[in-house]
C-alpha cells in the first residue's frame, strides 16, 4: 500500500479508538504528552508516528499495539478501508473536476462515519443498478463533457493544425480515401478488410488494431461514413500521440480511466475532423434564420458531411453551446427491435442540468409520445434509410418544453434493429431569438411524459402502462393530509 494511505488508516483508527472512549484531542494531548496538532496530523493522516510513540499511545489507551499498526479495520470503517486498499482513489478521475485527493482524504479522516455511510449507500445504489466499473468511467467522462459544455478548444485547434500539416480541405467533405493514405504513407499502417468476417463472435465490431504490427482490421459491410470515422480516430490518436488507448470499435472493455478519457478525445478529434465548425455554423446558420423550419434545408445540412447522423448530431451538442450559446440541451441514443414495443435509451448526455427526457433503470415505459421512439417505429415499418422528425414537447409536469430533432436509421450489423439519435433544446426566450423558425405557430406540438407510470396525461391513447408512481404519490398525500386533520383536531 502507498504510504499515505497507510497513514490515514492508522489516523482513522487513532480518532476511532479515542471517540469510542470520549477523549478529546485535549484530552489525548495530556494522557500521551503529545501535541494536540500533532495528534491532529496523525489522525487526518499527515503523519505516522514513530514505534516507540504508537507503543506509548498502546498503552496510555489500551488498546493491543498489533491492533493499533494492523491495516485491518472495524467493520463501521470496512468500506472505507477496502476503498483505499484497492487503490480506486487512483482510478477516479478527481483532477478533471477539479478535486484534489488530499482534500478528499481530509473529509474521509474529519468525518469517517459519516462519510462510511455515503460511500456504504453508493456501493449499494451501484450494486442494485447493475453500475459496473466501466459505467462508472464512462458516467465521469460525461460529467467532465458537461462541465465543459462539452466543448474542447484545444482539439479543435489540433484537427486544424493537423488539416494544415496535411493539407485536408476542411471546405470539402473529408473522404475516407484522404484519411487512409495518410494512415498508410504516414503512419505505416496495413489495412486488411476480409479477416474480421471470419469469425462470427466478432460480428457487432466495426474494427480491430493490433499495435505490434499497426494492423487495422476493418468489418465486412461498414459504409464510408463509418470508415471515416474509424479512420480519423486513428489518426487522432496518432497525432495527439495517445498512448494508453482502446484497440476495438465499439469498445469491448477499459482497464482504466485514462482510456476512457482517450477514448472521448479520439471520438471528438474525429467529429471535429470529419464536421469542420466553420462549415457546421455556415449550415446551421442558413437553417437557424429562416421563418418556417426547412427539413430539407436541415437533411441537406447533414448530408453536407462525410458523417452519419449520429456523429452529426453529437457534433451539435458541440457547436450549439459554443457557437450558439444554447447550453440548455440533451443528446439521446434510443435502439429498437422490429416488432417488439421495448425500446432502450443507451446512451445520453445532458447540459446545464438533467432535462426531463432521461434514462429510466426501473423497467417503466418510455413515453410513445416521444419523436425519439415514434422515427424508430416508422423506418421499422417502411424501407427508407433515413426517418427525420421534429416536434415540440411540452412536459407538462415539468413545465418545460424542448423542440427535439430526431433521425432514425437501420443498424447496418444487426437484422431487423433500428436506432434513433435525438438533440432536444430547451425552448426559452433566447433560442427563440437564435431560431426564427420557432415563430411557426403550425409546428406540431405535443404533450408528453418521461414515463407512463410517471405521466399524468388523461385518456392518452399509446399509454402502455398505468400511472402507478403518480397513483402512489397521490395516495400517500392523502394519508399524509388525513394524519395532519387528525394532529389539528387532537392537538
Amino acid at each position: 500500500m502507498e504510504e499515505d494511505y497507510i497513514k490515514l488508516i492508522f489516523g482513522l483508527k487513532l480518532k476511532q479508538i479515542r471517540t469510542e472512549k470520549n477523549l478529546s484531542l485535549f484530552g489525548l494531548s495530556k494522557l500521551s504528552g503529545l501535541s494536540k496538532s500533532y495528534l491532529n496530523e496523525i489522525e487526518k493522516g499527515k503523519k505516522y508516528p514513530k514505534p516507540d510513540k504508537i507503543s506509548m499511545l498502546s498503552d496510555k489507551l489500551d488498546v493491543p499495539y498489533d491492533q493499533m499498526v494492523s491495516l485491518k479495520l472495524d467493520k463501521n470503517l470496512a468500506p472505507i478501508g477496502d476503498i483505499l486498499q484497492s487503490k480506486i482513489l487512483k482510478e477516479i478521475p478527481l483532477e478533471l473536476f477539479g478535486i484534489k485527493e488530499s482534500n478528499l482524504i481530509d473529509i474521509v479522516a474529519n468525518a469517517p462515519a459519516k462519510v462510511n455511510a455515503f460511500i456504504s449507500t453508493i456501493i449499494e445504489i451501484a450494486q442494485h443498478y447493475n453500475f459496473s466499473r466501466e459505467s462508472f468511467f464512462l458516467a465521469s467522462v460525461r460529467t467532465f463533457q458537461q462541465a465543459n459544455n462539452n466543448y474542447f478548444d484545444d482539439l479543435e485547434q489540433q484537427v486544424l493544425k493537423f488539416s494544415k500539416a496535411y493539407l485536408v480541405d476542411l471546405t470539402k467533405p473529408v473522404s475516407s480515401k484522404d484519411l487512409e493514405e495518410i494512415l498508410i504513407e504516414e503512419y505505416g499502417y496495413v489495412i486488411i478488410e476480409d479477416e474480421l468476417s471470419k469469425y462470427e463472435a466478432l460480428e457487432n465490431l466495426r474494427s480491430v488494431f493490433v499495435p505490434k504490427t499497426k494492423t487495422l482490421l476493418l468489418a465486412d459491410g461498414i459504409d464510408e461514413a463509418q470508415r471515416s470515422f474509424i479512420y480519423a480516430k486513428e489518426i487522432a490518436c496518432n497525432f495527439l500521440e495517445i498512448k494508453d488507448r482502446l484497440y476495438t470499435f465499439p469498445w469491448i472493455k477499459f482497464e482504466n480511466f485514462e482510456q476512457v478519457l482517450n477514448n472521448f478525445y479520439a471520438s471528438y478529434f474525429a467529429g471535429a475532423l470529419l464536421i469542420p465548425k466553420a462549415k457546421l455554423i455556415s449550415q446551421l446558420d442558413a437553417v437557424f434564420e429562416k421563418d418556417t423550419f426547412d427539413e430539407a434545408l436541415f437533411i441537406e445540412a447533414m448530408n453536407a458531411f462525410n458523417a452519419s447522423p449520429e456523429s452529426f448530431y453529437q457534433r451539435l451538442t458541440n457547436i450549439l453551446p459554443k457557437a450558439y450559446n444554447i447550453q440548455n440541451l440533451f443528446f439521446l441514443r434510443f435502439t429498437h427491435k422490429a416488432g417488439s414495443e421495448k425500446f432502450h435509451l443507451n446512451k445520453e448526455l445532458h447540459l446545464s442540468y438533467q432535462h426531463s427526457p432521461r434514462a429510466n433503470q426501473t423497467n417503466e415505459h418510455y413515453c410513445r409520445r416521444w419523436v425519439s421512439l415514434n422515427v424508430l417505429k416508422d423506418i421499422s415499418k417502411h424501407k427508407k434509410t433515413h426517418e427525420f422528425d421534429l416536434q415540440i414537447s411540452n412536459y407538462k409536469d415539468d413545465d418545460a418544453k424542448y423542440l427535439v430533432l430526431s433521425s432514425a436509421t437501420k443498424d447496418p450489423f444487426r437484422d431487423h434493429q433500428y436506432r434513433s439519435i435525438t438533440v432536444g433544446l430547451l425552448i426559452n426566450n433566447q433560442l427563440e431569438r437564435k431560431l426564427k423558425f420557432l415563430g411557426d405557430k403550425t409546428m406540431k406540438s405535443q404533450e408528453v411524459g418521461v414515463t407512463c407510470e410517471r405521466c399524468s396525461i388523461k385518456d392518452c391513447d399509446v399509454r402502455q402502462a398505468p400511472a402507478l408512481v403518480l397513483d402512489r404519490a397521490a395516495k400517500n398525500k392523502k394519508i399524509e393530509n388525513i394524519v395532519e386533520v387528525l394532529n389539528q383536531k387532537f392537538d
